[in-house]
């Protein structure tokens, strides 16, 4: 049994993570500060004695005893990252120095989650790890784009001047039961117009592409990264290589949900990118993963809980 912090961990990625280091037999500390986090989506682990939970900012220093550290705190979607940027940086920035000082005082092993929008807007497809990215650095999606850039560059330089053990991944779109229902994501946003047979809001003229990764695949990679040997550091893609424009999601999404919605489209985002999918080479090779689970299996559960979470909600 090991003492595992997950920063974020009321967050939709964060809750999935926690249930899943509990289920491993691990004891699972909780750090969030409920800004996109949700209790709700904890609430059924609370009962298990080996669970805790804490409310705390990550920009904020924290001191605890633990072995391991999985650092996701920071809002994700573009509603919420771009609804203050300036905590948006803060909390890739800050969060990441408090989180690789704590590792380093109490040597333990950390993972950043860092992200596929390292790459911005990309010139290379698919995306490889090497690839730099092409990001602008005063545009709306910044905050987040290059906070996180910071922060692996903090991972990185905590590694080699103070040896701090550290593991670094780049999520690429995930999807899943408990994603917030107001973040604006792609698959959120779909499912719930959908299911009120509203119209479906596509961005441009849904040409654009993305690969859709079930959070289950994601936690299964988070796990074996953070189970590599310390010669291995990242960063590595975490992500369905599977592509399909944004108006293939919407018509797969009309036609399970038997929906009587419409496409209705609207002019692409500043700084949207046209092209998104993972080269998951590293991932195979480094971590013997690879997704396991296809975009219509995915949908399926996260249709079922959506629907289940408007029903409640009359």
């Amino acid at each position: 049994m090991k003492r595992i912090l997950v920063t974020g961990g009321a967050g939709f990625l964060g809750s999935h993570l926690c249930e899943r280091l509990l289920n491993d037999g691990h004891e699972v500390i909780s750090l969030d500060n409920y800004f996109t986090g949700q209790k709700r989506n904890i609430v059924h682990l609370m009962d298990n004695r080996y669970f805790e939970v804490i409310r705390h900012d990550v920009t904020m220093p924290f001191f605890i005893e633990v072995d391991e550290i999985y650092n996701l705190a920071c809002p994700a979607s573009p509603v919420h990252y771009q609804y203050n940027g300036i905590k948006t940086v803060k909390t890739s920035v800050m969060g990441a120095i408090n989180m690789l000082g704590l590792a380093k005082r109490i040597k333990a092993k950390v993972l950043q989650s860092s992200t596929s929008e390292v790459y911005g807007d990309p010139q290379v497809h698919p995306q490889t790890e090497s690839y730099w990215g092409h990001v602008n650095p005063i545009g709306i999606r910044s905050c987040y784009d290059e906070g996180k850039r910071v922060a692996e560059t903090l991972f990185m330089n905590y590694h080699h001047q103070n040896d701090v053990r550290i593991k670094i991944i780049r999520i690429f779109n995930t999807y899943g039961p408990r994603m917030h229902p107001n973040d604006g994501r792609v698959v959120s946003n779909f499912i719930i117009q959908a299911l009120k047979n509203q119209n479906i809001t596509i961005f441009g003229d849904g040409s654009q592409t993305r690969s859709f990764q079930y959070v289950d695949d994601l936690v299964n990679g988070m796990i074996k990264m953070m189970a590599t040997g310390d010669d291995f550091v990242g960063p590595v893609n975490i992500g369905n290589p599977g592509e399909f424009t944004i108006k293939e999601l919407a018509e797969n999404i009309i036609e399970m949900t038997g929906s009587k919605s419409k496409l209705e489209f609207h002019p692409l985002p500043s700084d949207d990118p046209l092209q998104r999918k993972p080269d998951i080479t590293l991932a195979k090779e480094k971590l013997n993963w690879e997704p396991a689970i296809n975009l219509e299996e995915g949908l399926s559960k996260t249709i079922t809980f959506f629907d289940k979470l408007l029903k409640e909600n009359g």
